[in-house]
């Protein structure tokens, strides 16, 4: 993929599945939602993988062992081992491994995730600022992670102690709604030291390199439903993207989407890995995908014709993203969204 202004999705007359030898997806929101595949992701996935697509599952959860994941992702109908599974813990514990003796003692805020992805690199998890920890790493501790952690981590990082986070994500779903994430328990942290940490997780380059360094991908695909972890981590590590609609990002959010923010391929939902994905093509002032034309007006997007919903949002990305260029595309756009129902 080159790193030259994404305009518009790109079609492919091959099935993704076929067109990439790795799939690294997302969980929450992609698999998986409150617990619960979602809807098309078991079948899916196992035609890919019966087609021969190598299937790895990447998460910012740190929280989580890769055996646990891969016992949860087995048990929905998705046979995973934990060799398949990579999350942000072991690309932290790799960084810190780098920068740190071998045999270190590591500061712990977080769970079980992070003691074995350290173990696994040779460090040792410690509990206490006055273990002599020769480093800090902070991750999603779940909701009842004591607040008394966070000031262990700040004694710590005030002596001058390196200070590492798995991720930053703000948020975090759960099956009551949105819960802080590990960015937020980092924040406190930060105020209260006046310190920046390390950060491993999507959208930055050490969770792409873990993937990679794992899976042995040559041509992999990433395939996400956040816009500022999944594509801009695709966007880091300069390889394609697909962004499924089962999740967070709605279809102004993608219209609206930076460069970094731009994914190769759109689509519903996993099936999308199964189909090649149509060709977006100039025609005029305009682009026309299936049966719907799109054109950027001078205040707002005017979508014309009928057909695929999918087909017009790809036509209006196109339209869209010409326009915005290297920034955001700020016209009005709810009227020709409206038409689509996706």
């Amino acid at each position: 993929m080159s790193q030259s202004v994404r305009t518009r999705p790109e079609g492919s007359g091959q099935a993704l599945s076929e067109a990439y030898d790795t799939a690294l997806l997302d969980l929450d929101g992609v698999v998986y939602a409150g617990g619960h595949a979602i809807v098309h992701a078991v079948e899916s996935l196992a035609t890919a993988r019966a087609g021969g697509m190598h299937l790895a599952y990447v998460t910012n959860n740190a929280l989580r062992t890769p055996d646990t994941v891969a016992a949860h992702l087995t048990e929905l109908g998705i046979p995973t081992s934990a060799g398949d599974v990579i999350t942000s813990a072991q690309a932290v514990a790799r960084l810190i491994s780098e920068q740190v003796p071998a045999g270190a003692r590591v500061l712990v805020i977080g769970g079980e995730g992070l003691r074995v992805a350290l173990r696994e690199r040779g460090l040792e998890p410690v509990e206490s600022a006055d273990d002599d920890p020769a480093a800090v790493v902070q991750g999603y501790g779940g909701p009842e992670l004591p607040w008394g952690r966070f000031a262990e981590a700040s004694y710590a990082v005030a002596r001058g102690v390196p200070w590492f986070a798995s991720n930053t994500d703000l948020t975090i779903p759960s099956g009551r709604g949105i819960a802080p994430g590990n960015g937020a328990a980092v924040e406190v942290v930060r105020i209260a030291t006046g310190a920046e940490p390390q950060v491993a997780g999507k959208p930055l380059p050490p969770m792409h390199r873990e993937t990679i360094l794992r899976t042995g991908a040559e041509r992999p695909l990433v395939v996400g439903d956040r816009l500022d972890t999944d594509i801009e981590g695709a966007f880091n590590g300069d390889v394609d993207s697909l962004l499924v609609l089962t999740g967070v990002t709605d279809g102004a959010q993608l219209l609206a989407a930076p460069p970094q923010h731009r994914p190769t391929y759109v689509d519903a939902d996993l099936r999308g890995l199964l189909t090649g994905q149509p060709e977006i093509v100039a025609d005029g002032g305009g682009f026309r995908c299936g049966g719907w034309m799109a054109t950027a007006g001078a205040e707002r997007l005017e979508l014309d014709g009928d057909g695929e919903g999918l087909d017009g949002l790809r036509a209006l990305c196109a339209a869209a993203w010409t326009a915005a260029g290297e920034g955001v595309c700020e016209l009005e756009a709810g009227k020709a969204l409206a038409r689509l129902g996706v």
